[in-house]
């Protein structure tokens, strides 16, 4: 069956991740872009980031957010967020929290921004081994801080032991976080362990108003299948990107890799066949849609598989 395109001047996308840098202090064992201290910026410019933000927003995109690596770490961080803000886009930041600067605490206090940070044990040296830097009490106490300064903050905890899981979860609760979610490590850069990465290993909402923008320029239906590229912003208009042929046969492929031929974001999971979260008709990257948002790093995960 022939995949619908849209013209170029309409897109069903609502939400777009930002990927600015592979730079990073940190260098997790289960980073999924493998980012770390000697990771780059990319070929993107100040220019290309701000013409990719106007773009969307013309199109209806409602929701960005800003990763990395660490994307405070980007140069032209502070700017492109304070010009996401002022074109009427919901943001949110996902760093780890290790530094942040007076000039970006303001900012995070701005209407419409929040931050997201991940944590993986109440422990420091189980958290500090996860990241292969002593990083936990810098993260910790900027949790806490965001916390008192009123910061819509999001935590996601991640990791495979249960008992550490619900250590952090107790611990996260202790300073006042209220948005705590769990994900298991996905197969992805450092944690695939140099297998080549696959598509039954994504939740298959990919693409499926959503898509994300990497330091490249490279359009991917997510942040996690960035291998999987529908157009470069620098040469192309993100419309054309998003409703291009590209763009739809790996969202479609991704759908029928993961949920099965007869499931698709229109329908309701039947008896029988790969379930599919219930916000993903709306928009799945959505911060509306929690607990069942799998798409977006350190979300809760999804009671979808392959998640569980």
């Amino acid at each position: 069956m022939a995949t619908q395109v849209l013209p170029a001047e309409q897109t069903t996308t609502r939400f777009l991740w930002l990927d600015l840098t592979r730079q990073c202090q940190l260098e997790c064992k289960h980073c999924f872009n493998e980012s770390g201290p000697s990771g780059t910026h990319g070929s993107m410019s100040r220019e290309n980031w701000i013409s990719s933000l106007d773009q969307a927003a013309v199109h209806d995109v409602k929701y960005v957010q800003f990763i990395g690596g660490e994307p405070t770490m980007h140069p032209d961080f502070a700017e492109l967020v304070d010009h996401a803000l002022n074109i009427g886009m919901s943001t949110e930041v996902y760093s780890n929290l290790v530094h942040v600067s007076p000039k970006h605490w303001e900012l995070f206090r701005r209407e419409g921004c929040s931050i997201a940070t991940s944590y993986y044990a109440a422990q420091a040296g189980a958290h500090n081994a996860m990241t292969k830097r002593r990083s936990h009490a810098r993260t910790r106490t900027n949790i806490e801080k965001a916390v008192q300064l009123g910061i819509p903050l999001r935590a996601g905890i991640v990791g495979d032991s249960e008992q550490q899981i619900a250590e952090a979860r107790r611990d996260l609760e202790s300073l006042g976080v209220t948005r705590i979610g769990v994900d298991h490590v996905r197969p992805f850069g450092r944690a695939a362990h140099n297998q080549i990465p696959r598509m039954a290993d994504l939740c298959g909402a990919c693409g499926s108003g959503a898509a994300s923008i990497g330091p490249d320029g490279e359009v991917s239906p997510c942040c996690f299948s960035t291998w999987i590229k529908a157009g470069n912003v620098r040469d192309t208009s993100l419309a054309a990107i998003l409703n291009g042929n590209a763009m739809a046969e790996a969202t479609e492929a991704i759908r029928v890799t993961a949920w099965g031929k007869q499931c698709s974001p229109d329908k309701q999971s039947q008896p029988n066949q790969p379930c599919q979260p219930d916000c993903v008709p709306k928009n799945p990257c959505d911060p509306r849609c929690e607990p069942n948002s799998a798409c977006r790093p350190g979300t809760p995960s999804t009671e979808c598989r392959p998640r569980n």
